[in-house]
């Protein structure tokens, strides 16, 4: 029987392979949940009315780029990597734009490169993910390098 909701093994992509995750709706309540458990709590995410008056961002209520991170990562751990993901081994991030409660993203990935480990079943893939809003812009962009099985040994595992 198949096992439906499995990630993609390494040896399933290659350099080039773009694709992206289904869509995620950022609320008022995700940015309260958020701030409090990193202890992000900031003035310009707990006063509603300090972005007009004080902030760069203007026109919204802006939420951490480290919460629109966290949640592309939740969206790829959730359709790619259950049962193929090791180990993320490094990353480099930038913030392009602003992200606020109310917008929508999504995570398009390009897989830069991929190589298998000198441990056969495993391999490190890099790639470049982009947050796109739901005007298409990008919010945030990073580079992954991550360790991840190969499809014989995650399917082994179900």
């Amino acid at each position: 029987m198949r096992t439906v909701g499995l990630g993609i093994a390494f040896d399933e992509l290659k350099q080039g392979d773009v694709f992206r995750t289904i869509n995620r709706t950022i609320t008022e309540a995700d940015l309260v949940n958020f701030i409090n458990a990193t202890g992000m709590i900031e003035m310009i995410f707990t006063d509603a009315t300090f972005s007009d008056r004080h902030g760069a961002i203007k026109g919204g209520r802006p939420v951490p780029g480290a919460l629109v991170y966290c949640f592309c990562e939740g969206l790829l751990v959730q359709g790619t990597m259950q049962m193929t993901g090791l180990a993320m081994l490094e990353t480099t991030m930038r913030m392009t734009g602003p992200t606020n409660v109310g917008d929508t993203i999504h995570c398009v990935v390009e897989v830069l490169s991929v190589r298998e480990t000198s441990k056969p079943g495993r391999g490190i893939v890099k790639t470049r993910n982009k947050a796109v809003n739901q005007k298409g812009e990008t919010v945030l962009e990073y580079d992954v390098a991550r360790m991840v099985a190969g499809a014989a040994q995650r399917d082994a595992s179900v």
